[in-house]
């Protein structure tokens, strides 16, 4: 069956179809079907099953006889330390630390935040909460304080696992401070707390509140899988909401299981026993669902990888990580291969190392601009395949699904939809937009199996975030549109379509141009209020390693490219130079703190923002222009 057959089985049949998704995972109790609709707009999957993610992800491996087979290989060039955990290992590891936790009254449905960095240990604690039934919610190692006692505060947990610290390319993070000082801002207080501790740090440990990793497990019974439902969630992972107060997105167990095991083949090609690495952090959705869950779950291995794109030790890691871990299959955000590109331009490093055991690569994340994927291509000899997806639904909406049928790329497409996606673009009235107009892109419910059913104790907040707008439909809050193959177009979040003069316009498309220009490494574009036109697009461009020509020369080419390419119309004029582009630690652009900062508007910088500098550096840039205050 080709892709269209497999879509249009899913349009004909999707209880059939998600049902017998559903048999390639271990159930305790089948469910009796796939969608229940009784609360609808608020769909469950899969509700009166019982399963349980950590037998799923690790111990049926075990009974397979598998157990040999390294599970977690974990790579971390910030400590020059190189480990492998297999199947057995890895469930011996979980039932002690579930059973520790179990004997200090963790059960099911208590919440575990855990707050650690890229070491397997994070990985176990995710799986021992899933064996027991308690609903983890990770928080980003280093996260501030503050938010970190807002999240504790939301979710209320049980008890809180941490590291002693982070290790960033020279520095040490000290994690043990912040949990400190959250605990003492929280309202909520933990009934315990257990840290591993690193050797780079030995942390202070809290009488009667804090426990070392290791004692606490000395002695204990190790714990069994606990059977829950399949709408039980199975964890929460905060994303930034617009209030400023972050957004609980709840993770249902048997639809996570379902799809994420579906994706594995379908979408990204991988075989189990494969190595499969998706350089993310497990503090962010790709590492919960393609660093944690789908790998283990569909039999692979997962590189576990603590270390930066660029700077550990050079824009070379990437390649020697894929070749001495034969990895197969990569996914990473299209703004680490810019850093890569950036520091290495003509892809000299690639060239010292062996990349034939990978098949091939998968972006997603944040828009991959057509020059990045082609310099990616180019430097590596292998396909690569951009595909969009969300924080929300856990995995790809849309992509190429490679493991049915390579579908041909089309530079700027994610490719098409996915089965349990009917994706629409719709105008502001609501009304479905024909092929080629831009507006906003939304999926007609119900959402497919493992997407979110939920915000955590705030449905309202979902209903209006996502139901609200176009009702029968979850708002993506992105803009693009299709074209007549039924190839969906991601061209930039909703609040970042601009209105110069009454033409709507995507700042997507306008990066595309300049990102094409060969002195550029990476960019932005965004609205910036204009008296005459209402808003006018400003480029920010950061300029590839080693590149001496002047600025003023490059600006003036890019506007002029811009202007050939998309028109007068776009009316761009405005563009500067800057060393770096504000970001989340997941390497999203922060546009939208960019345009307050260039309207002079008020504006808190976001939780997730990796270095606050960074939006001084723009403010000092943009004020020559008139711009910033």
């Amino acid at each position: 069956m080709g892709y269209s057959d497999v879509y249009a089985a899913w349009q004909a049949d999707p209880d059939a179809f998600w049902m017998d998704a559903a048999k390639a995972i271990d159930w305790v109790r089948p469910p009796s079907k796939a969608l229940f609709d009784e609360k609808a707009p608020l769909y469950e999957w899969y509700s009166d099953g019982l399963v349980n993610g950590c037998w799923n992800a690790v111990d049926r491996h075990v009974e397979a006889g598998r157990g040999n087979q390294a599970a977690i290989i974990w790579d971390s060039p910030v400590t020059h330390t190189k480990r492998e955990i297999s199947y057995f290992e890895l469930r011996n590891r979980v039932a002690t630390l579930a059973g520790a936790l179990r004997a200090k009254g963790v059960e099911k449905g208590d919440r575990v935040i855990i707050y650690m960095p890229m070491i397997p240990e994070a990985l176990e604690a995710m799986l021992a909460c899933a064996r027991l039934g308690a609903i983890h919610s990770v928080v980003f190692g280093g996260f501030a304080a503050h938010e970190l006692a807002v999240r504790i505060d939301d979710a209320k947990p049980k008890a809180i696992i941490a590291a002693s610290c982070g290790i960033e390319p020279g520095r040490i993070v000290h994690y043990k401070p912040l949990l400190d000082g959250a605990l003492k801002e929280a309202t909520h207080q933990p009934d315990f707390c257990v840290i591993f501790q690193r050797e780079q740090e030995v942390a202070h440990l809290e009488e009667g509140r804090d426990f070392n990793w290791h004692g606490f497990q000395y002695g204990v019974e190790p714990a069994e899988c606990v059977p829950v439902e399949g709408n039980h969630p199975a964890y929460i992972l905060y994303t930034s909401g617009t209030t400023g107060a972050p957004k609980g997105v709840v993770r249902p167990t048997g639809g996570h299981l379902v799809a994420l095991n579906w994706t594995m083949k379908n979408v990204y090609n991988t075989e189990p026993g494969e190595v499969f690495w998706a350089a993310s952090d497990v503090g962010w959705v790709v590492g919960h669902s393609y660093i944690c869950y789908a790998p283990l779950v569909h039999g692979n291995t997962t590189v576990v990888f603590e270390g930066k794109p660029v700077g550990t030790p050079d824009a070379g890691t990437f390649w020697r990580v894929i070749e001495e871990h034969k990895v197969r299959t990569f996914f990473t955000a299209p703004t680490a291969f810019r850093a890569v590109k950036r520091d290495d331009p003509k892809g000299e490093m690639v060239k010292d190392y062996d990349l034939s055991r990978l098949r091939a690569i998968y972006l997603a994340g944040e828009r991959a601009d057509p020059d990045t994927i082609e310099w990616t291509k180019a430097t590596t000899g292998k396909p690569v395949y951009d595909h969009w997806w969300q924080t929300e639904t856990g995995y790809t909406i849309a992509g190429n699904p490679v493991g049915i049928e390579p579908l041909p790329v089309k530079l700027g497409s994610p490719t098409v939809p996915m089965p349990g996606y009917d994706v629409r673009i719709l105008g502001e009235d609501g009304h479905e937009l024909p092929a080629g107009e831009l507006g906003a892109i939304a999926v007609k419910l119900p959402l497919p199996p493992g997407t979110l059913p939920t915000l955590w104790n705030a449905e309202e907040r979902f209903r209006k975030s996502y139901l609200e707008h176009f009702p029968g439909y979850y708002e993506t809050g992105d803009a693009g549109m299709k074209d007549a193959d039924g190839y969906l177009w991601i061209m930039a979040r909703t609040d970042d379509v601009i209105n110069v003069a009454g033409h709507r316009l995507s700042t997507g498309g306008m990066e595309e141009v300049l990102a094409g220009h060969p002195d550029v490494a990476e960019c932005a574009v965004v609205g910036v209020a204009d008296e005459l036109k209402g808003q006018l697009p400003m480029g920010f461009l950061c300029l590839n390693k080693g590149c001496d020509r002047p600025h003023g020369e490059i600006v003036k080419e890019c506007v002029a490219k811009v202007r050939q390419e998309i028109g007068p119309v776009a009316a761009f004029k405005l563009a500067v130079v800057v060393d770096r582009l504000p970001k989340t630690r997941s390497g999203k652009i922060l546009r939208g703190t960019m345009v307050k900062i260039c309207d002079n508007a008020e504006f808190r910088p976001p939780a997730t923002i990796d270095d606050p500098a960074i939006l001084d550096e723009i403010r000092e840039a943009v004020r020559p222009l008139g711009y910033g205050g």
